[in-house]
């Protein structure tokens, strides 16, 4: 298969305008890091955005940052890291859950997924501190929405759309981020033993407290070694760190006696989660499952039913992270079940045959369904972009 190679934006756009007008399907892809996420997609040539790369605007004072699509996380987060600064919604390293390691992790690819960890839940999602993008859409054309400040979007806002579109509107070329500040300390409360619905309600207790709690997961006892553990992280100034854990703890009392995470194993357990690791090199087919806070425990017992399941919650019950085996008859009855009580289920890993054959991807139905459908035909009218990914 032909394999394109762009290092420059304007390389690419003739790369897709050739592509568009001899009906050419393209693999679009970054680092490769997510490439089993979604159906295997039917093309005929690969285009690859990692030879775009570099910082191409950095404003620490400003708190903004820009990049090309194939720069890695890596050196866009030790960009970052120099200065006291980082993206605010925390992204995961889905490598190791994925089994795509060495593959590196690109900005592109970030932006693609939407990727958005444990601190989303007040910072909201990756295309919340995404100010700006530098696309190239399936006809050819470089298309630019967007800046440098949060005040600059007139029109349609396709800097947001371009968030968790998978490839499949146009391909990336660059992205601006607002960036805030590293928190100056951080630690966690833990709860030990407690069931799913208990934990939901201290998790929801403790996000809707005055004492900024920051990230809030619950790992049942056959993921955390034996033992339930509901964690709820405090982070910013560590003068106010000791009386908000102080009047947290008191506050949730009701749960029983907590323990504490400081810093560094505070930050271990959070990467973990947002690496998604509890599920991590286990046989199965992967699940992202978003629900309201509020039905998670329902939905949490309605899936446990279903036999052999592992599940963790993330974002105060909103996400939950669910592993079963690989069959056609389990992925049917999570779906149903998660829209039983109004959430969405998203394949997140499969085997490459199952996801052939699978029915869903997060797929849309209805009225969504069909915008999305008019959306595709306006940015990409010959269908060349990643086709087929999204099922």
């Amino acid at each position: 298969m032909t394999v394109f190679s762009p290092t420059s934006e304007a390389e690419m756009a003739g790369i897709v305008t050739e592509a568009f007008r001899n009906k050419i399907p393209l693999a679009v892809t970054g680092g490769g890091s997510k490439a089993g996420i979604g159906r295997p997609v039917d093309a005929s040539a690969i285009l690859e955005t990692r030879g775009l790369t570099g910082i191409t605007l950095y404003e620490p004072a400003e708190m903004v940052i820009g990049a090309r699509a194939g720069t890695s996380l890596a050196e866009l987060t030790a960009t970052l890291d120099a200065r006291g600064q980082m993206l605010p919604f925390e992204p995961g390293d889905w490598r190791r859950l994925l089994d795509t390691a060495p593959n590196e992790p690109t900005v592109g690819g970030l932006v693609a997924a939407n990727l958005s960890g444990p601190r989303r839940i007040v910072t909201g999602a990756c295309r919340d501190s995404l100010i700006g993008v530098r696309f190239v859409n399936g006809k050819g054309e470089t298309i630019k929405n967007g800046g440098r400040v949060m005040k600059n979007v007139t029109g349609y806002d396709l800097t947001k759309l371009m968030a968790g579109s998978w490839g499949t509107l146009g391909i990336l070329t660059e992205a601006i981020f607002k960036v805030l500040p590293k928190p100056e300390a951080s630690t966690s409360l833990v709860w030990q033993g407690l069931d799913d619905g208990q934990a939901i309600a201290l998790m929801s207790s403790g996000l809707g407290s005055p004492f900024e709690v920051s990230a809030a997961a619950h790992v049942p006892a056959d993921l955390a070694s034996g033992t339930a553990l509901t964690v709820l992280r405090l982070e910013n100034f560590e003068s106010s760190i000791a009386y908000r854990q102080e009047r947290l703890g008191s506050l949730l009392k009701r749960f029983g006696d907590h323990a504490v995470l400081e810093q560094q194993d505070c930050r271990s357990f959070w990467f973990d989660i947002a690496d998604v690791a509890p599920l991590a090199q286990q046989d199965g087919m992967i699940w992202r499952l978003s629900v309201a806070p509020s039905k998670a425990a329902a939905l949490g017992a309605s899936l446990r039913w279903l036999g052999e399941i592992k599940l963790f919650y993330d974002w105060g019950g909103g996400l939950i992270w669910l592993l079963a085996p690989e069959t056609a008859e389990f992925a049917k009855a999570i779906v149903s079940a998660t829209k039983t009580e109004g959430g969405h289920a998203m394949l997140i890993k499969a085997s490459a045959d199952f996801r052939a054959g699978s029915f869903h991807f997060g797929a849309q139905e209805g009225p969504l369904a069909a915008l999305s459908a008019r959306v595709k035909q306006a940015f990409d009218p010959a269908n060349i972009l990643n086709t087929g990914r999204l099922g």
